[in-house]
């Protein structure tokens, strides 16, 4: 346990790096999931915002990329409600099983087939937060399980890891909304200022011919 202590914490310091310091929307997505041939498989789309999900305005698209430089097709999408769009290549097999309101746009694809490896992109975008959030994650099918192997110390490190993290990001994310109305409000302070001073320089006419 002590020799995985280097690596444990460079670990910990590369998951930090990964914390987005923009003042948009973050979305959170596994970079790559492996799904056996023939099995179900969820892709899971997290995001976080400081404002609240409205329906009416909230925006959601799940589109599939075959190769690097290959077209994005558009396969789920939300306006007012979630649904598949006509004709998708996955046909029946998708289903919607996040909950919008709740910051989670995850997916479950049934009966993995060979032929749906590939990049999957998460679009979402909540206004008033003006920025559309992005998450790619690569699916690979395999054909045969991997052999078992005895994970219950990685899985006890990985909870103590996964535990902290959340804190953490937790606490950057509430450091980041709090800034970020702070930063609207003295927005809103400056622009009423400003409108005051080009207000008290016009000044009343009547005043300059006494």
């Amino acid at each position: 346990m002590i020799r995985e202590a280097p690596l444990l914490l460079a670990l910990l310091c590369r998951l930090l790096s990964l914390v987005p310091s923009s003042m948009g929307m973050e979305v959170m997505v596994p970079a790559t999931i492996y799904a056996l041939n023939g099995s179900s498989v969820q892709l899971s789309c997290t995001f976080s915002s400081c404002y609240q999900v409205e329906k009416k305005q909230f925006s959601l698209n799940w589109t599939y990329q075959g190769c690097r430089n290959c077209t994005e097709e558009k396969f789920f999408q939300f306006n007012q409600k979630i649904f598949p769009v006509e004709n998708n290549r996955f046909g029946s097999r998708i289903e919607f099983t996040g909950n919008p309101t709740k910051n989670d746009v995850s997916f479950t694809l049934h009966d993995v087939q060979l032929e749906d490896e590939g990049a999957y992109h998460c679009y979402v975008t909540n206004p008033p937060d003006r920025h559309k959030g992005h998450g790619r994650i690569s699916l690979k099918v395999i054909t045969e399980e991997p052999p078992e192997r005895d994970s219950t110390v990685a899985v006890i490190v990985g909870a103590t890891v996964g535990g902290f993290l959340a804190v953490v990001i937790l606490v950057l994310v509430i450091v980041k909304c709090v800034r970020r109305k702070k930063q609207q409000r003295l927005n809103t302070d400056d622009q009423k200022t400003e409108e005051e001073g080009k207000t008290d320089g016009e000044g009343n006419p009547e005043d300059g011919t006494k």
